[in-house]
């Protein structure tokens, strides 16, 4: 019965990075491009994934999100891409920088997790589980926002201020603004797509197990 438990949890696991990974891939799916940003929906797999499987399946997809940002990035870099990925260097740089990896993937595993452990304390409190749902699509998606762009202040200040054609001393405003506009939306995205699907997957796994 352990072994059974093992590869259906497997199996279920591979399906949802085949989804991340696929959503990443389709063109305007998973990154869409906005001028010098992409705004993201690869989340939210992430997010209902974690719900389902719980906080390690929600680090290992959060990595292949990362994993994803990373070779998006690469391939079709974007004004700012340099804080995604390390074979594309800065404005005035002639390399990358390591510190990019932090950025792509610290922020996603800790989506995957962080919405996976909130999703199991809420749901200790709310049987049916579409408020759990609901709550870790908001938590998970703004931990992806808050901490992408944290990092990239602290990180890249400099280097992101110049390629957005700022002023330093602007850029946490213009960074909190990509935080209240496209992180609310994304947020908002997540809450109702973690109802409308993790809520029904989550009654079904229950009757199977």
């Amino acid at each position: 019965m352990e072994n059974t438990a093992k590869t259906k949890y497997l199996v279920q696991l591979s399906l949802m990075v085949a989804v991340v990974v696929v959503v990443a891939f389709v063109p305007f799916l998973g990154f869409v491009p906005l001028g010098v940003i992409k705004a993201t929906t690869v989340h939210i797999p992430v997010i209902i994934g974690a719900i389902l499987l719980g906080p390690k399946a929600g680090a290992v997809l959060g990595a292949v999100f990362g994993l994803t940002s990373i070779i998006k990035n690469t391939m079709e870099p974007a004004v700012v891409s340099f804080v995604f990925t390390p074979l594309i260097p800065a404005p005035g740089e002639t390399a990358g920088s390591l510190k990019a990896l932090i950025i792509a993937l610290v922020p996603r595993i800790l989506t995957g997790v962080l919405a996976a452990l909130i999703f199991r304390v809420v749901a200790r409190f709310d049987h049916k589980k579409i408020v759990a749902c609901a709550v870790a699509g908001l938590v998970g998606s703004m931990t992806n926002t808050i901490l992408v762009m944290g990092s990239i202040y602290f990180l890249f200040g400099q280097q992101y201020a110049a390629a957005k054609q700022v002023a330093f001393e602007a850029l946490a405003g213009v960074l909190m603004g990509v935080v209240f506009t496209n992180g609310l939306a994304e947020a908002a995205v997540a809450v109702v797509l973690c109802i409308v699907i993790a809520k029904p997957l989550l009654s079904m796994f229950d009757r199977q197990r």
